[in-house]
C-alpha cells in the first residue's frame, strides 16, 4: 500500500460552507440598514418621499370669505321677496376681482359685482350667481332728467340666503390643524395642500439613489447586435425599474466586462451618488467571476449560499470608505436576480425610505397544478394569482423571463415541502398592487 493510499495519511477535508437561508439572509441585512437621515427639500423636489414631521397649518383656508360663483354680494334683506316677476333691483357700488385689496361696502339697496374667489366685500351676506340675475344690464334708483342712468343696476330675480356661495374663512381647514402626519407619501395633492398653506419647503426621508450595474464579458445593450456567445442585458433594465417602482431614485450603468480593474473604477465613479448598490452575475464560482475578487478587495462583503431556489449565491457588504455604501449583489440568471431583488433589495430600499410596509404582502392560494421542489430549499415560483387561486407559469429555469414577464405573484414552496398536490394551499407574494 503506498501512502497516497493509506487514509490516515489523507489531508483532511475542509467543513461545507454554511448554508443560510433566506429568513437569516434577509434578517442580517436588514439589521445593518436604517432609514436615510431627513433632509429639507423644496416641495417638488419633496415629491416621491415621506414626511418626516408631522405638518400644522399656520393659516386658515380660505384665509377670508369668498365668493364661489361669478354674481353679485348682496345683503340677504334686500332679495328676501325677490321674484322673477317683482326682482328686487341692487345699485352697483364696485367690481370686486379675485385678489382685490381695497373692497367696496355694501349697504343696504346694494350689491358688489364679484368674481369666483373674490374676497367678500363688508357689508355683504351671500352671493347672487349671475344666473340669478338679469346680468346687471339696467338702471338704478337714480336717474336725471333726461333719462340718463346715473349709477348700473342689477336686478335679482329670486331670494338669496344668508352665506349663499361663500367659501368661509377655514371652512377647509384652521390655523392650528395637523394636517399631514409624518410618515405620509407626498404625491400631487400633498404637495398642493403644502404650497396652500404657505409651505416652501418640508422636511422629508429622501428616496435612496441606487446604482444598477451588471456584469458579464457576454452582454451587449439593447440595440446592438448579438454575435455568438452574446446576450443583450436585461437585467440592468430589470433592476432599475424594480428599483424605481420601490420609491428610489435609480441609475442604470451598463454592462460591466468581466475585468476587475474596469470593474473596480466603475465602482469608484459610482460611490459618489450611492446609497445602495446592486449587481447582477459574478456571486459564483465560475473562473472567471470577477465580481468576488474585486469587492473581497475592499473588505467588509460576504459571499453566501443559500436555501433557496433560484439564487442560492448572494452577496452582501459595504465598499467605500467611512461606513462605505451598502451592496447587494445577486445572482447573474434573469430570474434569480429578480426574485432576489423582491425577496432581498426592496426591503432594503424601503427601510432606506423609513416606510412601513418592507415586504411585498403574502396571501394563501389554492394551487391549480401538482408542484415540485427540491429538498432543503424554498422554491420560488413564478405564478398568476386572482380570486384566491394561483397557477404555475413555465417551468423552473433561472432563465424563462417570459414567464417572469407573465407572472403576478411568486408562489412559496417551503424547504420540507417536496411535493404541492393541486389544490393545496400555498403562500402567494403578490408583485403588483392589484392582481387579477
Amino acid at each position: 500500500m503506498t501512502g497516497t493510499d493509506n487514509p490516515c495519511c489523507e489531508e483532511p477535508s475542509a467543513p461545507a460552507p454554511r448554508m443560510w437561508s433566506v429568513d437569516e439572509h434577509l434578517a442580517d441585512v436588514l439589521a445593518r440598514i436604517a432609514p436615510l437621515p431627513a433632509i429639507e427639500l423644496q416641495l417638488l423636489d419633496a415629491q416621491g418621499c415621506r414626511l418626516a414631521e408631522d405638518i400644522t397649518s399656520e393659516v386658515d383656508l380660505p384665509p377670508f370669505d369668498n365668493s364661489s360663483m361669478d354674481g353679485y354680494a348682496v345683503r340677504t334683506a334686500d332679495t328676501a321677496r325677490a321674484t322673477g316677476e317683482y326682482p328686487s333691483v341692487l345699485a352697483v357700488v364696485g367690481d370686486i376681482a379675485a385678489g382685490a385689496g381695497e373692497l367696496p361696502k355694501v349697504g343696504p339697496g346694494e350689491a358688489a359685482r364679484i368674481m369666483t374667489g373674490a374676497p367678500l366685500p363688508p357689508g355683504a351676506e351671500a352671493v347672487a350667481p349671475v344666473e340669478w340675475t338679469d346680468g346687471g344690464t339696467g338702471t338704478g334708483r337714480a336717474a336725471d332728467a333726461m333719462g340718463t342712468a346715473a349709477e348700473e343696476a342689477v336686478r335679482v330675480l329670486r331670494p338669496v340666503g344668508a352665506g349663499d356661495h361663500v367659501r368661509r374663512r377655514g371652512s377647509d381647514l384652521g390655523a392650528g390643524d395637523q394636517v399631514l402626519d409624518a410618515g405620509t407619501v407626498l404625491g400631487p395633492t400633498q404637495l398642493g395642500l403644502l404650497a396652500a398653506i404657505g409651505r416652501g419647503t418640508v422636511r422629508v426621508r429622501p428616496r435612496p439613489r441606487v446604482v444598477v450595474l451588471s456584469t458579464g464579458s457576454e452582454l451587449v445593450q439593447p440595440g446592438e447586435p448579438v454575435g455568438p456567445g452574446r446576450i443583450s442585458d436585461s437585467n440592468s433594465f430589470t433592476l432599475t425599474a424594480a428599483a424605481r417602482d420601490a420609491g428610489a431614485i435609480a441609475y442604470r450603468v451598463g454592462g460591466v466586462p468581466d475585468d476587475a480593474a474596469l470593474l473596480r473604477s466603475v465602482l469608484e465613479d459610482q460611490l459618489g451618488r450611492a446609497d445602495l448598490i446592486v449587481t447582477s452575475g459574478g456571486v459564483s464560482v465560475g473562473a472567471y467571476d470577477v465580481v468576488k475578487e474585486v469587492f473581497e478587495s475592499y473588505g467588509g462583503m460576504d459571499f453566501r449560499r443559500l436555501r433557496m431556489q433560484p439564487g442560492k449565491p448572494q452577496g452582501f457588504g459595504r465598499i467605500g470608505e467611512g461606513e462605505g455604501v451598502p451592496l447587494l449583489a445577486l445572482p447573474g440568471n434573469p430570474v434569480s436576480a429578480y426574485i432576489s431583488f423582491e425577496l432581498f433589495v426592496r426591503p432594503v430600499i424601503r427601510t432606506m425610505l423609513g416606510a412601513p410596509d418592507v415586504h411585498r404582502p403574502v396571501v394563501p392560494a389554492r394551487c391549480t397544478a401538482d408542484l415540485r421542489s427540491p429538498a432543503g430549499r424554498r422554491q420560488f415560483l413564478r405564478g398568476r394569482y386572482a380570486d384566491g387561486l394561483v397557477a404555475p407559469i413555465g417551468g423552473e429555469g433561472s432563465h424563462l423571463v417570459g414567464a417572469l414577464a407573465r407572472a403576478n405573484c411568486l408562489i412559496t414552496v417551503p424547504e420540507d415541502t417536496t411535493a404541492v398536490p393541486a389544490g393545496s394551499t400555498v403562500d402567494v407574494v403578490l408583485l403588483t398592487e392589484r392582481s387579477g
